[in-house]
Protein backbone atom coordinates (compact mmCIF):
# COMPACT_ATOMS: atom_id res chain seq x y z
CA UNK A 1 0.00 0.00 0.00
CA UNK A 2 2.83 2.60 0.89
CA UNK A 3 4.79 1.54 -2.20
CA UNK A 4 1.26 2.44 -4.52
CA UNK A 5 0.80 5.71 -2.48
CA UNK A 6 4.59 6.78 -2.86
CA UNK A 7 4.59 5.59 -6.96
CA UNK A 8 0.98 7.74 -7.04
CA UNK A 9 2.95 10.73 -5.21
CA UNK A 10 5.97 10.76 -7.73
CA UNK A 11 3.84 10.65 -11.15
CA UNK A 12 1.98 13.43 -9.67
CA UNK A 13 4.89 15.36 -8.99
CA UNK A 14 6.56 14.40 -12.59
CA UNK A 15 2.70 15.17 -14.13
CA UNK A 16 2.81 18.67 -12.61
CA UNK A 17 6.34 19.48 -13.47
CA UNK A 18 5.33 18.01 -17.33
CA UNK A 19 2.85 20.09 -17.51
CA UNK A 20 4.41 23.37 -17.09
CA UNK A 21 6.78 22.34 -20.73
CA UNK A 22 3.96 20.96 -22.29
CA UNK A 23 0.57 22.68 -24.41
CA UNK A 24 -2.45 21.35 -23.23
CA UNK A 25 -4.37 22.41 -25.90
CA UNK A 26 -4.57 24.60 -28.89
CA UNK A 27 -7.15 27.28 -28.49
CA UNK A 28 -6.08 30.78 -29.68
CA UNK A 29 -8.60 32.48 -31.63
CA UNK A 30 -6.14 34.65 -33.86
CA UNK A 31 -6.08 34.22 -37.58
CA UNK A 32 -2.51 32.81 -38.70
CA UNK A 33 -0.51 34.95 -40.51
CA UNK A 34 2.42 33.48 -43.47
CA UNK A 35 5.75 34.72 -43.38
CA UNK A 36 8.71 33.86 -45.03
CA UNK A 37 8.96 30.35 -44.04
CA UNK A 38 5.20 29.18 -44.45
CA UNK A 39 2.95 30.41 -47.75
CA UNK A 40 -0.52 30.91 -46.98
CA UNK A 41 -3.26 29.65 -49.81
CA UNK A 42 -6.44 30.97 -48.97
CA UNK A 43 -6.89 34.52 -48.59
CA UNK A 44 -3.75 35.72 -47.36
CA UNK A 45 -3.69 33.59 -44.04
CA UNK A 46 -3.13 30.58 -42.84
CA UNK A 47 -6.25 27.38 -41.94
CA UNK A 48 -5.95 26.01 -38.37
CA UNK A 49 -4.13 22.78 -38.66
CA UNK A 50 -5.53 19.58 -36.40
CA UNK A 51 -2.64 18.29 -33.96
CA UNK A 52 -3.16 14.78 -35.38
CA UNK A 53 -2.81 15.79 -38.86
CA UNK A 54 0.87 17.69 -37.98
CA UNK A 55 2.92 14.37 -38.29
CA UNK A 56 1.74 13.45 -41.64
CA UNK A 57 1.84 16.18 -43.75
CA UNK A 58 2.24 15.61 -47.77
CA UNK A 59 5.42 16.54 -49.12
CA UNK A 60 5.38 20.52 -49.89
CA UNK A 61 3.52 20.97 -46.46
CA UNK A 62 4.50 23.04 -42.91
CA UNK A 63 2.91 24.02 -39.92
CA UNK A 64 3.73 26.45 -37.60
CA UNK A 65 2.70 26.27 -34.09
CA UNK A 66 2.43 30.00 -33.05
CA UNK A 67 2.40 31.70 -29.55
CA UNK A 68 -0.41 34.15 -28.10
CA UNK A 69 0.49 35.71 -25.10
CA UNK A 70 -0.78 38.90 -23.58
CA UNK A 71 1.66 41.39 -22.51
CA UNK A 72 -0.30 42.96 -19.65
CA UNK A 73 -1.50 39.59 -18.43
CA UNK A 74 -5.05 39.71 -18.08
CA UNK A 75 -5.48 36.96 -20.41
CA UNK A 76 -3.63 33.51 -20.64
CA UNK A 77 -1.06 32.45 -22.86
CA UNK A 78 -2.55 30.16 -25.97
CA UNK A 79 -1.41 28.09 -28.85
CA UNK A 80 -2.86 27.37 -31.88
CA UNK A 81 -1.09 25.17 -35.55
CA UNK A 82 -1.52 26.86 -39.07
CA UNK A 83 -1.10 25.15 -42.02
CA UNK A 84 0.43 26.61 -45.31
CA UNK A 85 2.87 25.45 -48.55
CA UNK A 86 6.26 25.12 -47.45
CA UNK A 87 8.21 28.29 -47.86
CA UNK A 88 12.04 28.66 -47.72
CA UNK A 89 13.52 27.02 -45.30
CA UNK A 90 17.36 26.91 -46.09
CA UNK A 91 17.96 29.80 -43.27
CA UNK A 92 16.84 27.09 -40.49
CA UNK A 93 18.38 24.13 -39.24
CA UNK A 94 16.07 20.48 -39.31
CA UNK A 95 16.23 19.75 -35.77
CA UNK A 96 15.20 16.00 -34.71
CA UNK A 97 15.80 13.91 -31.55
CA UNK A 98 16.50 9.73 -31.66
CA UNK A 99 13.78 7.55 -30.15
CA UNK A 100 11.23 10.37 -29.82
CA UNK A 101 7.62 10.16 -30.71
CA UNK A 102 7.08 12.62 -33.53
CA UNK A 103 3.45 13.36 -32.35
CA UNK A 104 4.89 14.58 -28.34
CA UNK A 105 7.36 17.17 -30.13
CA UNK A 106 4.15 18.94 -31.87
CA UNK A 107 2.59 19.89 -28.05
CA UNK A 108 5.79 20.20 -26.19
CA UNK A 109 7.08 23.88 -25.70
CA UNK A 110 10.72 24.59 -27.53
CA UNK A 111 13.65 26.16 -25.51
CA UNK A 112 16.65 27.76 -26.47
CA UNK A 113 18.81 25.94 -24.07
CA UNK A 114 18.48 24.06 -20.60
CA UNK A 115 17.55 26.40 -17.37
CA UNK A 116 15.33 28.54 -19.19
CA UNK A 117 11.54 29.30 -17.39
CA UNK A 118 8.94 27.81 -18.59
CA UNK A 119 7.33 30.58 -20.14
CA UNK A 120 10.00 31.64 -21.61
CA UNK A 121 9.51 29.22 -24.94
CA UNK A 122 10.09 29.75 -28.67
CA UNK A 123 7.24 31.72 -29.94
CA UNK A 124 7.02 30.25 -33.42
CA UNK A 125 7.63 26.37 -34.34
CA UNK A 126 7.88 24.76 -37.79
CA UNK A 127 6.87 21.44 -38.51
CA UNK A 128 7.49 19.34 -41.46
CA UNK A 129 5.87 16.15 -40.22
CA UNK A 130 10.08 14.93 -40.20
CA UNK A 131 11.64 17.53 -38.49
CA UNK A 132 10.90 20.53 -36.08
CA UNK A 133 12.77 23.98 -37.34
CA UNK A 134 13.03 27.35 -35.00
CA UNK A 135 14.50 30.62 -36.64
CA UNK A 136 18.22 31.29 -35.25
CA UNK A 137 18.37 27.91 -33.71
CA UNK A 138 20.47 24.56 -34.49
CA UNK A 139 20.17 22.76 -30.74
CA UNK A 140 16.72 23.20 -28.59
CA UNK A 141 15.85 21.59 -26.05
CA UNK A 142 12.15 20.48 -24.97
CA UNK A 143 10.66 18.13 -22.00
CA UNK A 144 8.83 14.85 -23.02
CA UNK A 145 7.54 13.41 -20.25
CA UNK A 146 9.12 15.49 -17.41
CA UNK A 147 12.63 14.48 -19.32
CA UNK A 148 14.70 16.80 -20.74
CA UNK A 149 15.53 15.97 -24.83
CA UNK A 150 18.04 17.88 -26.76
CA UNK A 151 17.22 18.72 -30.99
CA UNK A 152 20.42 18.59 -32.84
CA UNK A 153 20.59 19.70 -36.41
CA UNK A 154 21.49 16.66 -38.72
CA UNK A 155 25.48 17.49 -39.06
CA UNK A 156 26.96 16.97 -35.84
CA UNK A 157 30.61 17.63 -34.71
CA UNK A 158 31.06 14.17 -32.88
CA UNK A 159 30.72 12.76 -36.44
CA UNK A 160 33.40 14.76 -37.63
CA UNK A 161 35.70 14.17 -34.78
CA UNK A 162 35.18 10.39 -35.65
CA UNK A 163 36.16 11.14 -39.26
CA UNK A 164 39.26 12.75 -38.06
CA UNK A 165 39.93 10.02 -35.99
CA UNK A 166 39.44 7.12 -38.78
CA UNK A 167 42.10 8.99 -41.06
CA UNK A 168 44.93 6.43 -41.22
CA UNK A 169 48.50 7.41 -40.73
CA UNK A 170 51.16 7.22 -42.91
CA UNK A 171 52.42 3.48 -43.71
CA UNK A 172 56.33 3.50 -42.06
CA UNK A 173 57.25 2.24 -45.95
CA UNK A 174 56.61 5.54 -47.43
CA UNK A 175 58.30 7.30 -44.76
CA UNK A 176 61.44 9.39 -46.49
CA UNK A 177 64.65 7.61 -45.88
CA UNK A 178 67.41 9.59 -44.73
CA UNK A 179 71.15 9.08 -44.05
CA UNK A 180 72.05 8.05 -40.27
CA UNK A 181 74.35 10.75 -40.42
CA UNK A 182 71.59 13.48 -41.77
CA UNK A 183 71.34 15.81 -38.44
CA UNK A 184 67.82 17.35 -40.14
CA UNK A 185 66.83 14.13 -40.83
CA UNK A 186 67.05 13.64 -36.81
CA UNK A 187 65.76 16.69 -36.12
CA UNK A 188 62.46 14.72 -38.05
CA UNK A 189 62.87 11.87 -35.99
CA UNK A 190 62.63 13.80 -32.38
CA UNK A 191 59.45 16.02 -33.77
CA UNK A 192 57.37 12.89 -34.85
CA UNK A 193 58.32 11.08 -31.97
CA UNK A 194 57.34 14.29 -29.69
CA UNK A 195 54.09 14.30 -31.77
CA UNK A 196 52.28 11.28 -32.55
CA UNK A 197 54.26 8.55 -29.72
CA UNK A 198 52.39 9.83 -26.58
CA UNK A 199 50.04 7.55 -24.15
CA UNK A 200 48.95 10.81 -22.56
CA UNK A 201 44.61 10.34 -21.82
CA UNK A 202 42.79 13.11 -23.35
CA UNK A 203 40.27 15.07 -21.24
CA UNK A 204 37.41 14.82 -23.46
CA UNK A 205 35.30 16.31 -20.46
CA UNK A 206 36.98 19.46 -21.18
CA UNK A 207 34.80 20.54 -23.58
CA UNK A 208 31.49 19.18 -21.56
CA UNK A 209 32.19 21.26 -18.81
CA UNK A 210 33.00 24.38 -21.10
CA UNK A 211 29.38 23.75 -22.14
CA UNK A 212 28.13 23.29 -18.59
CA UNK A 213 29.35 26.47 -17.44
CA UNK A 214 28.21 28.43 -20.65
CA UNK A 215 24.75 26.72 -19.63
CA UNK A 216 25.20 28.05 -16.03
CA UNK A 217 26.05 31.40 -17.09
CA UNK A 218 22.98 31.76 -19.47
CA UNK A 219 21.03 30.67 -16.91
CA UNK A 220 22.20 33.12 -14.28
CA UNK A 221 21.58 36.04 -16.88
CA UNK A 222 17.93 34.46 -17.21
CA UNK A 223 17.25 34.42 -13.41
CA UNK A 224 18.75 37.58 -13.34
CA UNK A 225 16.99 38.89 -16.41
CA UNK A 226 13.06 38.16 -15.35
CA UNK A 227 11.95 41.25 -16.00
CA UNK A 228 7.91 40.72 -13.77
CA UNK A 229 10.59 40.20 -10.73
CA UNK A 230 12.41 43.29 -11.33
CA UNK A 231 9.66 45.55 -12.18
CA UNK A 232 7.60 44.15 -9.13
CA UNK A 233 10.86 44.85 -6.81
CA UNK A 234 11.25 48.61 -8.61
CA UNK A 235 7.55 49.81 -8.14
CA UNK A 236 7.61 48.31 -4.38
CA UNK A 237 10.83 50.34 -4.08
CA UNK A 238 8.94 53.66 -6.00
CA UNK A 239 6.02 52.83 -3.54
CA UNK A 240 7.92 53.45 -0.51
CA UNK A 241 9.86 56.26 -2.08
CA UNK A 242 6.52 58.08 -2.44
CA UNK A 243 5.33 57.63 0.67
CA UNK A 244 8.33 58.87 2.26
CA UNK A 245 8.59 61.88 -0.45
CA UNK A 246 4.71 62.45 0.72
CA UNK A 247 5.46 62.58 4.44
CA UNK A 248 8.75 65.19 3.84
CA UNK A 249 6.30 67.08 1.93
CA UNK A 250 3.70 67.12 4.86
CA UNK A 251 6.16 68.63 7.48
CA UNK A 252 7.38 71.35 4.88
CA UNK A 253 3.79 72.23 4.46
CA UNK A 254 3.25 72.60 7.91
CA UNK A 255 6.79 74.94 8.44
CA UNK A 256 5.78 76.75 5.96
CA UNK A 257 2.29 76.94 7.63
CA UNK A 258 4.10 78.33 10.65
CA UNK A 259 5.94 80.46 8.92
CA UNK A 260 3.44 82.05 7.26
CA UNK A 261 0.82 82.61 9.91
CA UNK A 262 3.97 84.23 11.97
CA UNK A 263 4.43 86.75 9.08
CA UNK A 264 0.70 87.56 8.60
CA UNK A 265 0.32 88.33 12.74
CA UNK A 266 3.76 90.94 12.07
CA UNK A 267 2.15 91.78 8.88
CA UNK A 268 -1.39 93.12 10.82
CA UNK A 269 1.23 94.99 13.80
CA UNK A 270 3.20 96.41 11.14
CA UNK A 271 -0.25 98.13 9.44
CA UNK A 272 -1.94 98.64 12.83
CA UNK A 273 1.30 100.87 13.29
CA UNK A 274 1.13 102.75 10.52
CA UNK A 275 -2.30 103.48 10.42
CA UNK A 276 -2.53 105.01 14.06
CA UNK A 277 0.28 107.31 12.99
CA UNK A 278 -1.09 108.67 9.80
CA UNK A 279 -2.00 111.89 11.79
CA UNK A 280 0.80 111.96 14.03
CA UNK A 281 3.37 115.10 13.29
CA UNK A 282 5.95 112.92 14.02
CA UNK A 283 5.76 110.35 12.58
CA UNK A 284 8.80 108.82 13.07
CA UNK A 285 8.77 109.12 16.73
CA UNK A 286 4.96 107.46 16.96
CA UNK A 287 5.75 104.51 14.89
CA UNK A 288 9.18 104.02 17.24
CA UNK A 289 7.03 104.42 20.33
CA UNK A 290 4.22 101.59 18.84
CA UNK A 291 6.39 99.50 17.91
CA UNK A 292 8.43 99.42 21.46
CA UNK A 293 4.89 99.48 23.00
CA UNK A 294 3.45 96.71 20.79
CA UNK A 295 6.04 93.78 21.28
CA UNK A 296 9.18 94.44 23.07
CA UNK A 297 11.57 97.32 24.00
CA UNK A 298 14.30 97.19 21.78
CA UNK A 299 11.70 97.06 18.60
CA UNK A 300 11.74 99.38 16.09
CA UNK A 301 9.88 99.61 13.16
CA UNK A 302 12.55 98.85 10.89
CA UNK A 303 13.24 95.64 13.16
CA UNK A 304 9.61 94.64 12.59
CA UNK A 305 9.96 94.65 9.15
CA UNK A 306 13.18 93.11 8.78
CA UNK A 307 11.62 90.16 10.71
CA UNK A 308 8.32 90.04 8.09
CA UNK A 309 11.11 89.69 5.85
CA UNK A 310 12.50 86.58 7.22
CA UNK A 311 9.30 84.83 7.33
CA UNK A 312 7.99 85.54 3.70
CA UNK A 313 11.74 84.25 2.89
CA UNK A 314 11.10 80.99 5.23
CA UNK A 315 7.96 80.34 3.78
CA UNK A 316 8.93 80.55 0.41
CA UNK A 317 11.95 78.07 1.43
CA UNK A 318 9.25 75.60 2.73
CA UNK A 319 6.85 76.11 0.11
CA UNK A 320 9.12 75.07 -2.75
CA UNK A 321 10.62 72.15 -0.66
CA UNK A 322 7.23 70.98 -0.72
CA UNK A 323 6.54 71.19 -3.82
CA UNK A 324 9.67 69.36 -4.62
CA UNK A 325 8.39 66.35 -2.57
CA UNK A 326 5.30 65.97 -3.46
CA UNK A 327 6.33 66.04 -7.12
CA UNK A 328 8.65 63.32 -5.86
CA UNK A 329 5.92 61.64 -4.54
CA UNK A 330 3.92 62.10 -7.48
CA UNK A 331 6.27 60.68 -10.06
CA UNK A 332 7.03 57.74 -7.47
CA UNK A 333 3.44 56.64 -7.71
CA UNK A 334 2.84 56.60 -11.17
CA UNK A 335 6.31 55.05 -11.99
CA UNK A 336 5.17 52.09 -9.50
CA UNK A 337 1.65 51.66 -11.01
CA UNK A 338 2.72 51.68 -14.67
CA UNK A 339 5.61 48.93 -13.42
CA UNK A 340 2.58 46.92 -11.28
CA UNK A 341 0.48 47.28 -14.40
CA UNK A 342 2.86 46.39 -16.82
Amino acid sequence: MKRSLLMVLCLSVVSAFAGAYDIDEFTAKDAGKPDDYIIAEFGGKLKVAPADEVESLQEGRLVVRQKFEDPFGDTETSYQLYQGRKGDLSSMTALTADGVDYSKLINAKLYEHRGMDAEKDVEKVYFDGKAVYAPGLTTAVVFIDGTPVTLKGESSSDDEEETVAAAPAVPSSEAEECDEYDPDCEEEDDDDVSSYKTSAPIDNTADDRDYAASDAARDVGDRFGIADEVRFWTAVGLSALAVTAAVVGIMQHMEANKAGNAYDELSDLNNSILHACDNEPDRGSCEAVMARMAKYDDWTLASLQKRMNENKKTQDSYATARNIWFGISAASIAGAVVLFVW
